[in-house]
C-alpha cells in the first residue's frame, strides 16, 4: 500500500528523486491516533491495547508507575483484542495494511524499502551533501517553528502536549541560546532576529534560584559567546543590525555573557578552588551538592574551561582564566593514578571521592578538554597535552577490551578502582572519544595535511590511536544499527570473555572486528547487551559528533553516510505530527529497541544546539569552519583559536604542591601530600 506525502509538509527535495521519493512518503506519515484510515485506526487500537502496562520508567530515579486496573477493564480490552485481532486479518488479506515493520508516530514501508541509496559509496556528488545538509536545516526550522510556537522562550518544551514550562522564574532561555549559533550557521535570519529580541528585552539573571554551574556554563555561556563569534567574523551569517532595543551600542552577546559569568564565579568560591555543582543565579553564592555527599562531579568541575578562557581572551580580564587555571591545578596535585579521575571531587578539600572511573557520565568531558585547552590557545599551553596523552594511556591499559564474539572495542568502566574488575557498560556519552581522540593525533587538519606536516615526526602512535579511534567509532555505531529504530540507547552492556581481553596495541597483532552486517542474526548483535531500562533515546549528539570529526580527520565518506542513515532514522520514528498529518516537532523517545517506538514528551534543547548542528556540519564542505582554526565547547558551541599574549599563562606546573614546604599560618592554609586521598588545601596564588 503507497502512501502520499502530505501537500502541506515541508519539502524535502531530493538527490535522488525517485528513490528518496518513497522514504519520504514513508516517514511523513501521521500517528495512529491522527489517522484516519480504518486499517491504521485499527492498528493504534492494538499497539495501545498490547503496550498497555509495559511503559518503562521515565528516568532510571523517577520510576513512572500504572495505575491499577480493574478486571473487569482487562476483559473487556482481551475481548476487544480478539475481535481487533480478526478484523486486523481482515484487512491484511484485502491489502489495506501496510507491510513491513511500521513506527506508531510513521506507519509506512518497510524499513528496507527503498533504501537502496543510503549504502556507503553510492553517493560522490557534492550536490547531493549540500541537498542533505538542506533537509537538516528543514529538520531545525520544523523543531524550532514549533517550540517558537507552542513554548516560545520557556526552558523546556514538551512537543506532544504542546507546552513548556521554565526552570527558574522569568527563564534562563534555556533552549534559545543554545540553538542561536546554530541558526546563526543556518543562515536563519528571522529566526535569529527573533532570539535576538528575547535575549535583548527578556533574558535577565535576577531570579533567587540554584542553577548547575556546568550546564549553565556549557548552554548559555558558551551559546553567548559562540554568537558573539559568529555575529562578528562572519558577518554574512544571518546578519543583524548591531544595536538592539533597550540597549543601543552594546554588544548584546558579550554584555549578556560577562553579566552570567560573573554570576558563576560565584561557585569558585570553596577553600579549593574546585567549583560547587551550583549557585544562586542572584546572589552568586556557590552550594554544594545535594546528593553525593556534597561533591561535586570530576566533569562538571572541569569542562568550565574553554569558556571562561574565551571570555577572558576576549575581556582581558584575567580573573575569568585564573579560576578555571585553578582548578586542573587542584585535580593535578592529586596524582592519580595513569591519568585516570574518580568521577566525585570535593570542592572544600579538593580530595576525589570514591574510585568510581569512567568516561561515561560525570566524568567523560575532564578528558574532553584537556586536549581542547591544548588546541585552543595553539598549542600554548604543553601541560594540557601531557595530561591528554597520559589519560590516553591510561584508557589503553586499565579500560579497553574486546567484545565477546567479534571482537569490537569496548570502552568499559571501573566502578570500584583500577585494581577491581572493569563493567562491560558504556554510556552513549562515551562516544564523544572517538573524535576527540581523531583531534588529537592530527590537531583538526587531515590525516594527509598533518603526515605532511609533520614528516618523520609522525610515528606509530599515531597510526595507533588514529586506528583506536576508527575502532571505537565502529562500537558506537553499532548502538545504533542494534536497535529497531536504528536509534541508540541511553547505555549499551557487552558480552565479554572471562577474563576480558587486554586491549592489544597496533604493532602487535590486535584482532580484527567483524563488521556490522545487516542481518538480523549477525554475530556482533548478540555482543550488544540492552537492559530494559536504557532503551530510551534523548537525541544525544556524542555519536554524530565524533562522526562529524572522523569525516573531516580522515576523509572517509563512510561516516557521511553512517550520519545521514542515523538523521533518516530520527525523522522516521521522533517526528511529531499534528491533526492534519503536518511534522511540527521532534522528541525524545522512551522506547527505541522496537518499533513502533514509543516517543518520550520532551525535546531536549541539544538537539538543536548539538544534534542537528554536528549533522549540519558533517555534511557542509569541509572549508566551513575549518577544524585547525576553532575549537568546540562540549555543547556545540564554536570558539576560535587564540594565542595567549603576554598576560595569560598557565599560573602552575605539575608537582608543584610536592616542593611547597610551607604556607602562611595565619591563613591556616596546609599543603597535604602525603596522603593524596585525604584532604588537601593548596596555597593561593598561580607562581
Amino acid at each position: 500500500m503507497s502512501y502520499n506525502l502530505p501537500t502541506n509538509g515541508p519539502s524535502f527535495s531530493s538527490a535522488h528523486p525517485s528513490d528518496q521519493e518513497s522514504y519520504w512518503r514513508a516517514s511523513n506519515r501521521p500517528s495512529y491516533a491522527n489517522s484516519q484510515t480504518p486499517s491504521s485506526n485499527i492498528g493504534g487500537r492494538l499497539y495501545d491495547f498490547f503496550s498497555e502496562g509495559q511503559r518503562l520508567p521515565m528516568y532510571k530515579d523517577k520510576p513512572h508507575h500504572q495505575p491499577r486496573r480493574r478486571r473487569s477493564l482487562w476483559r473487556r480490552k482481551r475481548v476487544f483484542g480478539l475481535v481487533s485481532f480478526v478484523l486486523l486479518g481482515y484487512f491484511w488479506w484485502v491489502g489495506l495494511l501496510p507491510v513491513g515493520r511500521v513506527s506508531r508516530s510513521n506507519p509506512g514501508k518497510g524499513a528496507n524499502d527503498g533504501w537502496s541509496w543510503l549504502q556507503p559509496g553510492k553517493v560522490g556528488d557534492s550536490r547531493v551533501w549540500d541537498e542533505r545538509r538542506d533537509k537538516v536545516t528543514e529538520a531545525f526550522k520544523i523543531s524550532w517553528d514549533g517550540y517558537e510556537k507552542y513554548a516560545w522562550g520557556l526552558d523546556e518544551y514538551h512537543p506532544i502536549s504542546k507546552k513548556g514550562r521554565n526552570m527558574v522564574e522569568g527563564g534562563m532561555g534555556w533552549i534559545i541560546v543554545d540553538a542561536l549559533d546554530t541558526m546563526m550557521m543556518m543562515n536563519l535570519t528571522s529566526r535569529v532576529k527573533h532570539a535576538r529580541e528575547w535575549i535583548a528585552t527578556s533574558l535577565t539573571y535576577n531570579a533567587h534560584h540554584e542553577v548547575n554551574t556546568f550546564e549553565t556554563t556549557i548552554r548559555m555561556l558558551g551559546g553567548l559567546l559562540s554568537a558573539h563569534y559568529l555575529s562578528t567574523t562572519f558577518p554574512d551569517l544571518a546578519p543583524l543590525q548591531d544595536d538592539d532595543v533597550n540597549q543601543p551600542g552594546e554588544d548584546l552577546y558579550i554584555e549578556k555573557a560577562t553579566d552570567l559569568a560573573d554570576r558563576i564565579l560565584g561557585a569558585f568560591e570553596s577553600k579549593s578552588g574546585i567549583p560547587y555543582a551550583s549557585f544562586n543565579l542572584n546572589t552568586s553564592v556557590g552550594a554544594p551538592s545535594h546528593a553525593d555527599g556534597g561533591a561535586s562531579s570530576t566533569a562538571e568541575a572541569a569542562t568550565l574551561q574553554l569558556e571562561f578562557k574565551y571570555l577572558a581572551k576576549l575581556t582581558g580580564e584575567t580573573h575569568y582564566w585564573e579560576k578555571v587555571e585553578k582548578v586542573v591545578e587542584v585535580i593535578s596535585n592529586n596524582h592519580v593514578r595513569d591519568g585516570l579521575l574518580p568521577i566525585f571531587i570535593y570542592p572544600d578539600t579538593g580530595s576525589f571521592r570514591g574510585e568510581n572511573i569512567r568516561l561515561g557520565s560525570r566524568g567523560d568531558s575532564y578528558y574532553e578538554y584537556l586536549i581542547k585547552q591544548y588546541l585552543q590557545t595553539w598549542e600554548g599551553e604543553p601541560i594540557y597535552l601531557e595530561m591528554w596523552n597520559e589519560s590516553l594511556e591510561g584508557i589503553k591499559k586499565h579500560l579497553l577490551t574486546y567484545s565477546k564474539r567479534v571482537s569490537l572495542t569496548v570502552l568499559a568502566e571501573r566502578q570500584n578502582g583500577l585494581s577491581n574488575p572493569m563493567t562491560p557498560k558504556m554510556d552513549h556519552l562515551v562516544c564523544f572519544l572517538p573524535g576527540t581522540i581523531a583531534l588529537g593525533v592530527t590537531g583538526g587538519s587531515s590525516v594527509s595535511e598533518a603526515k605532511a606536516r609533520l614528516g618523520s615526526a609522525w610515528t606509530k602512535k599515531h597510526d595507533e590511536d588514529l586506528e583506536l579511534a576508527k575502532e571505537l567509532m565502529k562500537t558506537c555505531w553499532g548502538m545504533y544499527k542494534v536497535m529497531g529504530t536504528g536509534l541508540a540507547p541511553e547505555i549499551a552492556y557487552f558480552e565479554l570473555d572471562d577474563p576480558p581481553r587486554k586491549w592489544v596495541p597496533l604493532d602487535q597483532d590486535p584482532p580484527e572486528s567483524a563488521s556490522l552486517s545487516e542481518s538480523h542474526d549477525g554475530q556482533w548483535r548478540k555482543d550488544y547487551d540492552i537492559h530494559p531500562n536504557d532503551v530510551h533515546n534523548l537525541q544525544r549528539p556524542e555519536t554524530v559528533e565524533s562522526l562529524f570529526y572522523m569525516y573531516r580527520i580522515t576523509g572517509d565518506i563512510m561516516y557521511r553516510e553512517w550520519g545521514w542513515e542515523m538523521f533518516q532514522s530520527f525523522v522516521k520514528h521522533t517526528q511529531v505530527y499534528d491533526d492534519d498529518g503536518v511534522p511540527y516537532a521532534f522528541t525524545s523517545l522512551d522506547n527505541g529497541k522496537h518499533v513502533p517506538a514509543r516517543q518520550r514528551d520532551n525535546m531536549e534543547s541539544f538537539w538543536l544546539a548539538e544534534t542537528l548542528k554536528y549533522m549540519f556540519l558533517l555534511f557542509s564542505p569541509e572549508s566551513d569552519f575549518p577544524l585547525d582554526e576553532v575549537v568546540i565547547n562540549t555543547e556545540g558551541h564554536i570558539f576560535p583559536r587564540f594565542q595567549m599574549g603576554k598576560i595569560f599563562k598557565t599560573g602552575w606546573k605539575p608537582g608543584a604542591a610536592r616542593e611547597a614546604h610551607e604556607v602562611n599560618s595565619e591563613e591556616t592554609q596546609v599543603i597535604r601530600v602525603e596522603n593524596v586521598d585525604g584532604p588537601v588545601g593548596l596555597k593561593g596564588g598561580h607562581g
